[in-house]
């Protein structure tokens, strides 16, 4: 008696200090979210965009329709003379967190200024834009200056692709476990390698999104990723701290689940429920869910959708692997609990899908209208497809339970009064409820099968939908100031042909100067092989001399930044025709130098 009175006192402790650690997490990312909407979209500057002051500001202070992280290179502003003016490091105006502001230096000069810039939304998401304001009287031409800052496409693949590997990984860790504790398998062996690889995966694509994280807020090379000067930046953010979260998680949850194992089912089914919402938090509080209106309501509803479309799809894979590898097979009372979770989880999906739908869609006309709307009208169409699958598997689950009724009323039957039955009676029976048996079960293993294949649609459709602007938010910002400066120069495009005359030593160099006009500019080259996939050089050199004014060799100092060579203190202070020369070394012995007429203008 009084070891079980010490049991139990110690899983009463492990509960306690499992609770505490969801409040202490509640505390750390419910801090600071309040109301606003999804996506930043600037609301107002000053000065404003397009406007003319008598004196020169000593700020630049932006308003935005949401909090907003800072960058370092949070502004870009550029001048009258179309060089790059120096600001003091952006901060929060007067602590507000839906503001950004930059000291400008003292006494400008007359003239237009450019200011372009660059925040993360409260949602995790990157959003840039520019816009123009002038001190005493406007410039004949506006400093030239890049609209954006552009995303990089290979960062952003790779982090989406982390994205999406991380929703499956917490899918099949939460639903494995919720399928082990709930529906209760006589044989668990099946289910220890979708545990340990969703925990593995989850950990890594978690930690790779953590390295990721800096090099996607500001739109550059994932080879930016190990200058860890900027990871302090990250975990600064809520996004970063997000991710840091569910790595501490992780790390804290696998040395205790030996300890768990000598523990009570009802000890380790609160701490496996705790560790579940705690990992749901991670998503619910850097994405959509932490911005919009109705915050707390949303972060609820993100919660709960999470939990359940873990136990329906990640128990339908522990489900799908009993059902094939478990010595034991299944009983009935194992998949009729599953079915009655999942019915329970599809429930809920429906309730909290269509609350996030109304709060992501604001009205009926954005679904066909707004690229959320389509990407939620794919993803309700592939629900639909697995809702029938799920139906299909639940008439065969029904099917199962009939075989399993009637053996339960045989010893009733031979307990009764009179004589026993006939030995061959009995082997009548068990042959004609055996056969059915085992084909109900085939049927069941093929609907589960399809439930899985479509599941996996569903998480990449959601994926998708969580990085899509909402059209809520979509609709407001179009209320708000364009941020975009009209008038800007494009970039230009070349390509430029090599040949070394050595085996593999050809092919192309694309080359974008951005905007492609007199003074400062942006400079990117991506080189191809002979073949037309990118290929890695040890060096690429670009120079430009204005043979008319005498004027150059000017070196673009390109430097490598991780598949691409770039720059973006290139000046080129005249207009005229001038000559680029390109050289592409492949080699340490072998390189080519080539010409190609470039025209700069104001």
């Amino acid at each position: 008696m009084e070891r079980r009175r010490d049991g139990a006192t110690g899983d009463r402790s492990l509960c306690l200090r499992a609770l505490v650690l969801l409040g202490t997490l509640l505390t750390l990312l419910l801090a600071g979210a309040a109301p606003a909407s999804a996506h930043a979209a600037l609301r107002a500057s000053d000065p404003e965009d397009g406007s003319v002051v008598k004196t020169a500001p000593t700020h630049i202070t932006l308003t935005f329709t949401e909090s907003v992280g800072l960058l370092e290179d949070s502004f870009r502003i550029y001048g009258p003379d179309n060089r790059r003016v120096h600001v003091e490091e952006p901060e929060h105006a007067a602590g507000a967190a839906d503001t950004a502001r930059a000291a400008l230096p003292r006494d400008l000069d007359e003239g237009t200024y450019t200011v372009a810039w660059r925040v993360v939304s409260a949602d995790s998401h990157p959003v840039s834009g520019a816009f123009t304001f002038s001190v005493g009287k406007p410039s004949p031409t506006p400093p030239a200056a890049p609209a954006d800052h552009a995303e990089h496409p290979v960062t952003k693949s790779l982090y989406d692709t982390g994205r999406y590997l991380a929703y499956i990984a917490a899918a099949l860790l939460i639903g494995t476990a919720a399928f082990a504790a709930l529906c209760r398998p006589p044989d668990t062996g099946p289910l220890r390698a979708p545990l340990l690889f969703g925990w593995w995966t989850l950990l890594v694509t978690t930690a790779g999104l953590l390295v990721l994280r800096a090099p996607y807020e500001k739109g550059t090379s994932p080879g930016t990723a190990l200058d860890l000067s900027g990871f302090p930046d990250t975990l600064s953010g809520r996004p970063g701290m997000a991710l840091m979260t569910r790595v501490l998680l992780l790390l804290t949850a696998a040395p205790l689940v030996p300890f768990l194992r000598r523990r009570s089912l009802r000890t380790r089914t609160t701490a496996g429920a705790v560790l579940s919402v705690s990992l749901a938090l991670t998503w619910a509080s850097a994405e959509h869910a932490s911005a919009g209106i109705q915050v707390p309501v949303a972060m609820t509803s993100s919660v709960l959708h999470l939990l359940a479309m873990a136990a329906w799809l990640g128990g339908l894979t522990a489900l799908l692997l009993t059902l094939h590898r478990a010595q034991t097979p299944p009983p009935y009372a194992t998949v009729a609990r599953f079915s009655r979770l999942a019915f329970t989880s599809v429930t809920v999906l429906v309730v909290t899908g269509a609350y996030q739908s109304w709060r992501g869609l604001g009205s009926w006309s954005a679904l066909p209208d707004t690229a959320y709307g389509r990407t939620l009208a794919v993803k309700l169409a592939a629900t639909v497809f697995l809702l029938l699958a799920a139906a299909l598997s639940r008439r065969w689950t029904a099917l199962l339970a009939r075989p399993a009724a009637a053996e339960e009323r045989v010893p009733a039957l031979v307990g009764a009064s009179g004589p026993p039955p006939e030995p061959r009676t009995t082997h009548v029976t068990q042959v004609t409820t055996a056969e059915p048996e085992a084909v109900h079960r085939r049927a069941l293993r093929r609907s589960v099968l399809a439930e899985v294949v479509v599941a996996v649609a569903v998480l990449l459709v959601t994926t998708v939908l969580t990085g899509t602007l909402p059209s809520r938010a979509e609709a407001e910002a179009a209320k708000a100031p364009e941020p975009q400066v009209a008038g800007l120069p494009g970039a230009q495009a070349l390509t430029v042909p090599y040949e070394t005359g050595t085996p593999g030593g050809s092919g192309t160099v694309q080359l974008t100067m951005d905007p492609g006009r007199v003074g400062e500019n942006g400079l990117q080259a991506v080189v191809f092989g002979p073949r037309g996939a990118l290929t890695a050089v040890p060096e690429l050199r670009v120079t430009f001399t204005l043979p008319s004014k005498d004027v150059g060799p000017i070196d673009a100092r390109l430097t490598d930044r991780g598949g691409y060579w770039a720059t973006n203190d290139l000046t080129l202070p005249l207009e005229g025709a001038w000559t680029m020369k390109l050289t592409v070394r492949v080699s340490e012995i072998d390189q080519v130098t080539v010409e190609r007429g470039v025209r700069i203008t104001r």
